[in-house]
């Protein structure tokens, strides 16, 4: 699975925003996590262009719902951090091993 890394951290694409999750609502294409191209388009302000169509085009996924993707945002993380995706009415956020163990 390609990854982008950055000075020893890994690019997680996290959508925030209320109604549709861009992983929780497409959990079987965990490449979409991480998507190279995807992460491109979040930082070049052109993530409201990523659609189905974009998608099958750039990446060859069939079935995706993309209503997260508008307000995707990326988190940088160690490489190697356990992590998980939770998300609340579609509202995802990320939650690492770190945090958890901040809370014992």
């Amino acid at each position: 699975m390609e990854k982008v890394i950055r000075d020893g951290k890994v690019a997680i694409l996290v959508s925030p925003g209320l109604d549709a999750g861009w992983y929780t609502w497409n959990t079987q294409h965990p490449e979409l996590l991480f998507s190279p191209k995807v992460v491109e388009m979040v930082e070049q302000n052109e993530a409201n262009k990523i659609d189905k169509d974009w998608i099958l085009e750039n990446l060859g996924i069939e079935n995706v719902n993309c209503g997260g993707a508008s307000d995707l945002v990326i988190h940088w993380i160690p490489i190697g951090t356990a992590f998980e995706i939770n998300a609340y009415d579609g509202a995802e956020s990320i939650r690492t091993i770190d945090d958890l163990t901040m809370r014992a």
